[in-house]
């Protein structure tokens, strides 16, 4: 394996056992991330919602637990946003920059939003297609109101799955309809909505106007907006400590703050619970276009049943399901007319795809179980030979866990039907993995365990000895070669402790008690040479 460069940083180990906790908070916050590049916004821009609405609501004095569904509501509102949106793409273009254009619209006022969408086509469509795309717009603005009905049953399952009640639905679908009844889905007005809704509504437009034109902006839009989008009775509220309110938004970190702004008892996620939150990120994830539907679930499995059979320790195999789950949470960032285009793409478009990566990696960055996934989850496009992206690591640099995803998410990818092509056939997709290992680019137990996982021949197999695994034999070939615990563990990118275990585990599968009786227990095997992990 290929040394690890100079100054990278160790990958965090996949301490992912059944005993593992996260607060919900936490998994809900990076949620939050995922939905705010959704709707084009800033990274980070759903965070100050919930700071701001949580502010609201202790002015308000809401006991505990109506605090609380204000703070959720804040960093789930959009949790239906990739629901139908290749329809929207095909309808209008960029969904993405479509939702950016109508960030802060009044969708009450007809001319506010016609020229919202103006300036969206006049971005998004060459001079010579924009009378086209104008004329199919406005044949579809029914389409554009049962998209919020779409939008709405979505957050609802998906809530669900999350571990909300009913309330925290009626919450979150609350959010974009308006005291005068002409919001989204436009189904209720005035005290219909939920007061968390509410809050929260007026919450989402102060902190884009506060971003976008400053404080005494944000407040004179909210008065303009009072009795018409919003309660004037929660907006008095806010207009009356507006300085104070937005002081919450000067933190050198929003996401530490949330945290601990979170009301009432912390909640926590374990086991399956966590594991079904995982899921339902997935497929929010998936819901981006009707080729990925599935995917996400389809790789998870793929890859905990391919690290199994590479013989990967039990938290590898935990953590290789769970990236897998989200491993492709960063496609929202990207247009789902890009994802649908049936042709060849253009450099930009080839940009954002490869980006995606790059955003799962930045939704999941915090330190702990978090960051233990998303390291690996954003790993899926990387190759040994540094070809892969978004960070082009070389093979040191790279986990068996990723090296298993990678080769899972490529198999999978290539058996599924794309916009540009037909879905493969296993044959097809086995043969393309092992050219892919022939060139050095993929891992090739990854693969073989993979192909096996998959119910397809692996040929012949070359009989490991003593029954050590491929990481087994990398610690031994170190270890013949004199280097230290420490040493094997920075070479690896492991802990000491991991590099300690696999040490105990060789000399007992080599029935050996000593590194000087390993060393000669892998020469006589021939285990020490270069390609001896290619299996």
């Amino acid at each position: 394996m290929d040394a690890v460069n100079a100054g990278a940083r160790p990958w965090p180990e996949p301490d992912v056992g059944s005993g593992q906790e996260l607060r919900l908070a936490e998994l809900m916050a990076a949620m939050s991330l995922a939905t705010d590049i959704t709707m084009g916004q800033p990274m980070e821009d759903g965070l100050a919602v919930c700071l701001l609405a949580t502010r609201v609501a202790e002015e308000l004095g809401l006991p505990d637990p109506e605090r609380e569904r204000v703070f959720y509501t804040a960093l789930l509102r959009h949790i239906g946003c990739t629901a139908d949106m290749h329809v929207l793409a095909a309808m209008a273009g960029d969904d993405v920059g479509m939702r950016s254009s109508f960030a802060a619209v009044d969708i009450g006022r007809p001319l506010e939003m016609l020229a919202a969408m103006m300036r969206h086509i006049g971005r998004t469509y060459p001079l010579l297609e924009r009378p086209v795309a104008v004329v199919r717009v406005m044949a579809a603005t029914g389409k554009f109101r049962a998209g919020g009905e779409v939008q709405c049953e979505v957050a609802e399952m998906l809530t669900g799955r999350l571990g909300f009640g009913d309330d925290y639905h009626r919450d979150i679908n609350g959010v974009q309809e308006r005291w005068d009844g002409k919001g989204f889905p436009g189904k209720i007005r005035g005290e219909e909505i939920t007061l968390a809704a509410r809050v929260v509504g007026i919450a989402n437009l102060a902190a884009i106007c506060h971003r976008l034109e400053g404080p005494d902006a944000a407040l004179h839009t909210l008065r303009r907006r009072s009795g018409t989008a919003f309660d004037p009775a929660v907006v008095s509220a806010f207009t009356a400590n507006g300085a104070e309110l937005f002081a919450a938004l000067e933190v050198d970190s929003a996401w530490d703050r949330v945290l601990e702004v979170e009301p009432g008892e912390r909640r926590v996620l374990s086991g399956k619970r966590l594991d079904e939150a995982l899921r339902a990120m997935g497929d929010f994830a998936d819901l981006k276009s009707p080729y990925l539907v599935g995917h996400s679930g389809g790789v998870a499995d793929l890859a905990a049943h391919a690290a199994k059979r590479c013989g990967l320790p039990t938290g590898d195999v935990v953590v290789a399901r769970r990236a897998g789950w989200v491993h492709d949470i960063g496609r929202v960032a990207v247009s789902s007319a890009i994802w649908d285009k049936p042709g060849p793409l253009t450099r930009g478009e080839w940009e954002k795809v490869r980006l995606h990566a790059y955003h799962c990696d930045r939704i999941f960055a915090r330190q702990g179980l978090l960051e233990s996934i998303g390291c690996i989850a954003s790993m899926h496009h990387e190759r040994l030979d540094g070809s892969g992206y978004f960070r082009q690591a070389p093979a040191g640099q790279q986990p068996p866990a990723a090296r298993v995803l990678a080769a899972a998410d490529a198999y999978h990818a290539m058996t599924e039907p794309r916009p540009h092509r037909p879905a493969m056939t296993s044959k097809q997709a086995a043969a393309e993995l092992r050219a892919e290992v022939k060139a050095g680019r993929l891992d090739p137990e990854a693969v073989r365990g993979v192909l096996d996982a998959a119910g397809m021949p692996v040929g012949r197999r070359r009989e490991q000895v003593a029954g050590l695994t491929a990481r087994e034999i990398e610690v031994l070939r170190l270890l013949a070669r004199g280097a230290s615990i420490r040493g094997i563990a920075g070479t690896l990118q492991i802990s000491p402790k991991t590099a300690d275990a696999h040490i105990q585990h060789i000399y007992a599968k080599a029935g050996v008690s000593s590194r000087a009786a390993a060393t000669l227990f892998a020469m006589q095997h021939d285990l020490v040479g270069s390609e001896t992990t290619t299996g």
